[in-house]
């Protein structure tokens, strides 16, 4: 949904559903985060100065990352009511020039940047539903063994039910995270009032004073702290959604103050109760009160996976469409939003992901070590996207527009900094996966550019071909014929081979190219330009946004609706070029290039299900390509 739809529907509404959606991840960070944060590994000493340290840094990275950065000024980024990195991607090289490379880098980095979201993905249930699960140490020590089983069985269930849409569990995903923000915000209440000198360390001193009295050890408990931030990236992707208002009111309403009460809270449990540092979420909670607290955890730990795993989808259904991903079977698993898709090759492999990171790390504290890399990489690049973005908005002093991104900059810097240096204990994982969606998306975007270039070198324009046919016509059969073409300059390959081998043509003849445009929708009376080249003969351009489902029944309606073309469907034949692709003598793909994009070539979804073609109606046309 777009946010000017969104507009029309009540302002708290869209919070709620804001709340139960978009806050899922930053939600549940206060299982881990502050426990993280006293890890023996980063050797800071359990004790007041630490805990108003610490507290201080903490409030001060929701207060600067979350609540200025994305919250007020990156929701401003948007394209058409649209947000994230390939959204932010995509207003970067519009507004930039192509030449001196920067529209290449700008591509790249966004690309990446939507590469580093898989390596996320893959933690971020594995490291929330063990977060959860791990509760059953405080309320029964003797279920400690049965953490990593349980953590797995409610992954595969939540993952197993993909399939079958989240329309009707959605619905519960707002009730349960506001139940779940009001009883972080209680229980940080109820341990607060037992200490409530932990609100000094909302002075900025405090975590000053950390640095200046350990600096080494407070500049690696940033890698710490951005636990607690993880998931703001999600507050930008997600503002198509539910619009930037939502989102606002949803943030300051309930989710920040619930947060700074829950982490204050945890801080004042661990100045009355050292040993409470190891798990201070669960040990908040009264001892009746510990079963259902687990309970309620892990169903917020299951729904911050779920956005997470949404997320994916949509990641990979919009790279597709922009061409850095091969075609995919799609299934709409909502007659009313177009937005709820399921993609079994993207499930799969991160179920399967995740169950190898839940069995390797075996708890939240040990994947905290690879978490935090690919969420402030991240971030470096979104900030750099919004300099372009940001700096040519109208309305903005363009001096202080750069000095907040610069001060963003420098913060995002230090805690990227801060997460690699924990490289070596796990986290090269995410940028692994980083690296591999990397080299798969640039892979086919450049396989598909080659492979365009060879079948449309040589061809024939298409005015000269046409003008050609009129005066010297072949046999004309009945019907319609829709051949499908990336180059609508050009004759498709499909059209000639059908003359030489079939020597007839149809009596109406329509070159049909699709494309995605850098837009998110576009509006229906842009999305056909239409053109007739003859009396038989009309070249047709659908664009699709890059979020948008391109259909080819759509099109012919759309023809014979607002453009009065006369066309019956079940006299229409669609014609397709099929590509075999053959080693040439000197070829430009490396070895292992070619391979990856030969089996993405070959294991691509059948245009027909991609372009929604009646399959009854389509001819496809082999032909061999050399790369």
């Amino acid at each position: 949904m777009s946010q000017q739809n969104g507009a029309k529907k009540p302002l708290m509404g869209l919070a709620l559903g804001a709340i139960g959606v978009v806050y899922g991840d930053i939600g549940t960070s206060p299982l881990y985060a502050l426990n993280e944060c006293f890890d023996p590994k980063y050797g800071l000493a359990v004790n007041a100065e630490s805990v108003f340290g610490i507290m201080s840094m903490l409030f001060w990275a929701l207060a600067i990352v979350v609540s200025l950065k994305y919250v007020y000024f990156i929701l401003r980024a948007d394209n058409r009511g649209e947000g994230g990195i390939l959204a932010l991607m995509a207003l970067a090289t519009r507004t930039q020039h192509r030449q001196r490379g920067q529209f290449s880098i700008f591509i790249l980095l966004g690309i990446f940047g939507a590469s580093l979201f898989y390596g996320d993905g893959m933690i971020t249930p594995a490291i929330s539903v063990l977060g959860a699960v791990e509760g059953l140490k405080v309320a029964e020590p003797g279920l400690a063994n049965w953490v990593v089983p349980i953590s797995i069985s409610v992954l595969v269930i939540l993952f197993m039910m993909q399939s079958h849409g989240t329309g009707t569990v959605g619905k519960l995903f707002a009730p349960v995270m506001v139940v779940w923000f009001l009883v972080l915000a209680v229980l940080g209440v109820i341990n607060i009032v037992k200490a409530p000198q932990v609100f000094a360390a909302l002075s900025p001193l405090y975590a000053i004073k950390l640095v200046m009295a350990h600096p080494w050890i407070a500049f690696l408990e940033l890698g710490a702290i951005v636990l607690a931030l993880t998931g703001a990236e999600a507050i930008y992707a997600d503002m198509g959604h539910f619009g930037r208002d939502p989102i606002r009111a949803g943030w300051f309403a309930l989710v920040w103050p619930s947060l700074i009460l829950n982490y204050f809270g945890q801080g004042a449990l661990i100045l009355t109760n050292k040993d409470a540092a190891a798990n201070p979420l669960f040990m908040m909670a009264p001892s009746w009160a510990s079963f259902p607290m687990v309970i309620l955890a892990t169903i917020a730990a299951v729904i911050a996976s779920q956005a997470v795993i949404s997320g994916a989808y949509s990641m990979t259904w919009q790279a597709i469409q922009l061409g850095y991903c091969p075609r995919m079977n799609i299934r709409h698993t909502s007659e009313q939003e177009r937005g709820q898709i399921y993609i079994a090759g993207i499930n799969w492999a991160l179920l399967f992901a995740v169950i190898v990171l839940v069995l390797g790390f075996k708890s939240s504290a040990a994947l905290g070590s690879a978490y935090g890399i690919a969420v402030t990489l991240t971030m470096v690049i979104t900030t750099t996207l919004a300099f372009v973005v940001m700096g040519k908005r109208e309305g903005w002093k363009r001096w202080a527009t750069y000095a907040l991104l610069c001060g963003f900059l420098v913060v995002d810097v230090f805690l990227f900094g801060a997460n690699a240096m924990k490289l070596m204990d796990g986290g090269w994982v995410p940028l692994l996966v980083a690296a591999v969606s990397l080299f798969v998306m640039t892979t086919w975007k450049r396989g598909r550019r080659l492979l365009y270039h060879r079948l449309h070198d040589g061809e024939l324009p298409v005015d000269m071909f046409v003008e050609s046919i009129e005066a010297n016509p072949p046999i004309r059969v009945e019907g319609t014929a829709v051949f499908m073409t990336g180059n609508a300059e050009t004759v498709p390959h499909a059209l000639l081979h059908n003359l030489k081998h079939n020597k007839v043509l149809h009596e109406q003849v329509v070159l049909l190219t699709v494309h995605a445009s850098d837009i998110p929708y576009e509006a229906e009376e842009d999305r056909l330009k239409v053109t007739q080249l003859s009396k038989t003969f009309w070249q047709v351009t659908a664009v699709y946004g890059f979020k948008e489902e391109p259909s080819v029944p759509e099109v012919m309606e759309l023809l014979q609706k607002r453009h009065e073309f006369d066309i019956d469907m079940m006299n229409t034949s669609f014609f397709l070029s099929k590509e075999s692709i053959i080693q040439c003598r000197e070829p430009e793909l490396s070895w292992l290039r070619r391979t990856v994009f030969g089996l993405m070539q070959r294991n691509a979804a059948r245009p027909t299900d991609f372009f929604k073609i009646p399959p009854n109606r389509v001819v496809e046309m082999g032909t061999q390509v050399e790369l």
